[in-house]
């Protein structure tokens, strides 16, 4: 792992340096944006505190980040995280940015009593499978997860 990886959460002043990641996000799943919607998507969840934004830098320069949004389990009654994007600008994978990142969330959620993070991946992301189980995440559980698309 890279020793200079700095995590912080963003805030406003990180706006430009998290749009820029979050376009690249967007264009490895293929789901190009317009720099302007992706801002805006990005300031909206930030100025309403619907999610969390976990911004890495290695010295200066915006390395990747993770946004996390909170939600509950009614039956355990507690706070629960969906991990739902983590990116790492391409010159800067191979340092250990994504597990510092996935080290500062589950560091995070411990210190405010969440009881699982959850996270999806596309089938094809076989490197982003291998760092979440290297992390601890697991498959396999006796809960069925569905989706439903709505156009």
């Amino acid at each position: 792992m890279h020793s200079d990886v700095r995590i912080e959460q963003a805030d406003l002043a990180d706006l430009d340096d998290v749009t820029t990641l979050f376009l690249g996000y967007l264009e490895f799943y293929q789901a190009p944006a317009e720099p302007d919607d992706a801002r805006s998507f990005i300031e909206t969840r930030m100025t309403r505190d619907e999610s969390i934004i976990l911004l890495a830098r290695i010295g200066d320069e915006p390395a990747g980040f993770t946004q996390i949004y909170p939600t509950f389990s009614s039956v355990r009654r507690a706070p629960v995280w969906t991990l739902n994007d983590l990116f790492v600008a391409p010159s800067f994978r191979r340092h250990g940015v994504g597990r510092a990142l996935l080290r500062a969330a589950a560091e995070r959620a411990e210190k405010q009593g969440v009881v699982r993070i959850e996270l999806s991946t596309d089938e094809s992301n076989v490197n982003a499978q291998a760092l979440y189980k290297d992390e601890g995440y697991r498959t396999g559980f006796p809960v069925r997860y569905y989706l439903r698309r709505i156009p």
